[in-house]
């Protein structure tokens, strides 16, 4: 538990931040999940466009450090490979 003015704010900020990171996880999930629905179900164009908000999301997160640099690179190039390869 903290004690100190300084950790009881440090312990408030973290609450606000873990729900703010949980929420653009959820977001980019979803739109990764969008992007690969469009794929199995073949429609190529559909998928690139909603590739794009994809990619808008993963680089912002990692951007700010929510995920690693390379993580969001490597989704976004596995998705772009799945669809070029429709």
């Amino acid at each position: 538990m903290a004690n100190h003015k300084s950790s009881k704010k440090r312990a408030r900020q973290a609450i606000v931040r873990n729900e703010r990171n949980t929420s653009k996880r959820t977001a980019v999930k979803t739109a990764v999940k969008n992007v690969r629905n469009a794929i199995e179900a073949g429609k190529k164009e559909e998928a690139s466009t909603l590739l794009v908000t994809a990619q808008k999301l993963l680089g912002r997160l990692a951007k700010h450090g929510v995920i690693k640099t390379n993580t969001a690179g490597r989704k976004t190039s596995r998705l772009a490979n799945q669809i070029n390869k429709l």
